[in-house]
């Protein structure tokens, strides 16, 4: 039996995280990867800014203190990137072979990239071919980020000892943790909502087809209760569990409900666009369901709220799902906050070994 490994690293908004997974494939067979460990650290308030590091000094130092507390087996990581300045669209592209593909994506794609090619990194994800009238085509989507978002991440990840391996994407990694189990099969939406920003991802059948970020996620609406009601943004998130979203509160909290209620009425409408979006290009396939995953998933009555408004079902994701070792995580946290944010690193992770 051989064993794999490999750790994926999420540098979000307001923490650093990590996960260690391993897989056992023995005569071929891959079975559930295992979940070894997972940990955060907090980020001082700007060292990460709409999704971008902009205190690579700052970032490391939190990632040092995630090594230095937990007991990783290596520094050999796998990190993510996401944020407005990552571009992924819809492509079809004469078949060929995939290093030719992908060194001819500078002379293809130049007119659809909002910065000049010579200051983009570009990939493609093939997802499927089909007969066209000039011989076969490949759909995929196309992956363009600016070098400055990328190198700002594996500077800060570098500074702090460690060696990034592989760059992957946000998106890609939420369909390889979520969109899996009884969802392989399905068309979903995976929703993740960190804290300053939020990823929309469409996935049919286990393939990524749409992907969205959108630049409103959590944390703004803890600073607006915070500036509503004049408190901490410590007292402010509690405050937000206890009021939710479209739920009746006690007139000492109409305040804070109102706030929650402005900034999730942008963010819910801001989703439900998304998916009319697509169910609009994509008539014969619209979505099935909701999964809702990240840092703010938990937030009362949000999985209600976007239901009504976007008129599809909603669930919470379950990252872990049949990973083995994913009940002892659950256990060490009770609240559930870890479990719905360990799904990027997670899926990071398993690009690698995949």
């Amino acid at each position: 039996m051989t064993k794999s490994r490999a750790i994926g690293l999420d540098i979000g908004s307001t923490y650093v995280r990590a996960a260690e997974i391993k897989y056992d494939t023995k005569r071929g067979t891959t079975v559930e990867p295992e979940v070894l460990r997972f940990a955060q650290v907090g980020l001082p308030v700007g060292a990460v800014r709409d999704g971008e590091v902009v205190e690579p000094g700052a970032v490391a130092t939190a990632i040092k203190q995630l090594w230095r507390e937990n007991k990783f087996s290596t520094k050999e990581v796998v990190i993510g990137v996401g944020n407005q300045r990552v571009l992924v669209r819809d492509l079809d592209l004469p078949s060929m072979p995939m290093a030719q593909l992908r060194a001819s994506l500078p002379y293809q794609v130049k007119e659809f990239l909002p910065v000049a090619v010579e200051d983009a990194l570009l990939d493609y994800l093939p997802t499927g071919t089909y007969e066209g009238q000039h011989g076969t085509v490949v759909e995929g989507l196309l992956v363009a980020a600016t070098k400055d978002t990328v190198l700002a991440n594996t500077a800060a990840v570098e500074e702090a000892g460690l060696n990034p391996v592989m760059v992957d994407i946000n998106a890609f990694a939420l369909t390889r943790s979520v969109a899996r189990g009884p969802w392989a099969s399905r068309t979903v939406a995976v929703v993740d909502l960190g804290a300053r920003i939020t990823d929309v991802v469409v996935v049919d059948r286990g393939a990524p087809r749409f992907v969205r970020t959108l630049p409103t996620g959590g944390h703004d609406i803890t600073e607006a209760i915070a500036s509503s009601m004049q408190i901490s943004e410590t007292d402010a998130e509690t405050v937000k569990r206890s009021v939710g979203i479209g739920m009746p509160v006690p007139p000492e909290y109409r305040q804070a409900a109102e706030a929650v209620a402005q900034i999730g009425h942008v963010l819910v409408e801001a989703v439900r666009n998304t998916l009319s979006f697509y169910s609009m290009k994509n008539p014969a396939g619209g979505v099935d369901t909701v999964l809702l995953t990240g840092g703010g998933a938990g937030l009362p009555g949000l999985g209600q709220y976007l239901s009504t408004a976007a008129r599809v079902g909603v669930s919470l994701a379950d990252p872990l799902g049949s990973m083995k070792g994913g009940a002892a995580l659950r256990s060490t946290d009770p609240s559930g906050a870890a479990h719905q944010s360990v799904a990027v690193s997670v899926g990071l992770a398993m690009g690698a070994v995949a």
